[in-house]
């Protein structure tokens, strides 16, 4: 890939916004993968900034797999002709994002990019997801649950036995204590500072998702997101607390379905007798337009 190929600075290229249970994100048409070359972090943070970029949880690149040397490294393009390119909103890679995947097929079906009324499979670095779409109702087979024993995070002097979840991309899930509250008057503070983790456990950092049981089956949850902070929805992190509860409840092996409440709104998550971990929820593209950024 050329400089010549990518935007000059200064030049103008295209974008969308989108986002899922408020869990936002610039969308980068960028098909044949002559665009943004190797996508420049700097360009990524620039365009999260939420005062003087457009602001977002991170970037979604769209791309054909076959036209993205990275891309086929994890997706064979016989598998899945678009690849979901993530990064977080400090220009860091991530392997998967579940509530970015369901906006990138949002925008698959609204651009006429993929056929009406068939599964979605759109390549990730955490493999393929199928995406089946229903109206509003956008649902993912994530895959199978990686469950990897205890562990432990901390906030501040505060410490928590978590349990270890890989999604795809790591997950730290930690319970509150029945009285402990989720909210900004709580043991997470206010805005969930940088949590504290082992780092030989998680070389490449972590998500650590905060749980609050509310009832039978329901669940909310804060995330600390790595590479971007607290964010307003986690997809994948929804699918973590949904299997670490479900594990602390004995209903691994079962069928078990989750309401999980998160502050940009509600996600319901099931972990299928057959070991796999099925995500629904919303996903809406709110705006286009150009920048220079």
């Amino acid at each position: 890939m050329s400089e010549q190929e990518r935007p000059a600075e200064g030049s103008a290229y295209p974008f969308l916004k989108g986002h899922g249970t408020q869990n936002d994100f610039v969308l980068l048409p960028d098909h044949d993968g002559t665009l943004h070359g190797d996508l420049d972090p700097a360009r990524v943070a620039r365009l999260c900034d939420r005062r003087a970029g457009i602001g977002g949880d991170g970037v979604l690149r769209v791309v054909r797999t076959a036209a993205y040397a990275a891309a086929r490294e994890h997706v064979d393009p016989a598998e899945a002709e678009w690849f979901m390119d993530y990064r977080n909103s400090d220009g860091s890679l991530s392997e998967m994002c579940g509530n970015g995947v369901r906006v990138f097929a949002r925008h698959l079906l609204e651009e006429g990019l993929v056929e009406p009324g068939r599964p979605i499979p759109v390549g990730t670095r955490a493999g393929v997801k199928v995406i089946e779409v229903d109206g509003d109702r956008i649902t993912v087979d994530m895959g199978r649950p990686r469950l990897l024993g205890a562990t432990e995070v901390a906030v501040g002097s505060t410490r928590w036995a978590a349990t270890h979840v890989d999604m795809g991309n790591p997950h730290a899930v930690a319970f509150l204590a029945e009285g402990q509250p989720l909210d900004a008057h709580g043991p997470v503070g206010p805005l969930l500072e940088e949590p504290a983790y082992d780092v030989q456990v998680y070389p490449h950092g972590v998500n650590v998702e905060f749980v609050e049981r509310r009832g039978a089956g329901h669940v909310a949850m804060r995330v600390h997101e790595r590479g971007s902070g607290e964010t307003r929805s986690c997809g994948t992190g929804a699918c973590a607390v949904a299997v670490a509860t479900a594990l602390a409840d004995g209903r691994s092996g079962v069928d078990a379905t989750y309401r999980v409440d998160l502050p940009g709104g509600t996600l319901e998550i099931s972990w299928t007798a057959d070991d796999r971990v099925l995500m629904s929820g919303p996903a809406v593209v709110v705006a286009s337009g150009s920048t220079a950024l």
